[in-house]
């Protein structure tokens, strides 16, 4: 199977992560209201239909700006290809450069 282009993750990933969620939230929350009573799937798909066709654009607009609220506070991943050893010097650079300036 051929893959999307990398343009395509900003879409491809709310569209993916909307739906599982919504599934899951939308079959909890029906299963507590209604119980497993018969036609209690009919009301699951209403619920998360309903659902899902507010997180998709949400989680459109939403995902970016909560990617780079946690950038403040996580670091990036290491880049692919670096080794261990790469990612030691990696690190050490900044502490190398700020002990040359004392």
């Amino acid at each position: 199977m051929q893959k999307l282009p990398p343009r395509y993750n900003a879409i491809a990933m709310p569209l993916v992560l909307s739906m599982l969620m919504t599934i899951v939230v939308s079959g909890i929350s029906t299963l507590t209201a209604v119980g497993l009573k018969a036609g209690w799937h009919g009301l699951w798909f209403k619920a998360w239909l309903l659902s899902w066709a507010v997180a998709f654009p949400t989680m459109v607009v939403v995902l970016p700006i909560a990617r780079r609220m946690v950038a403040r506070f996580v670091e990036p991943p290491p880049m692919p290809g670096m080794g261990a050893p790469a990612r030691k010097a990696a690190a050490q650079e900044p502490a190398l450069a700020q002990s040359s300036r004392e």
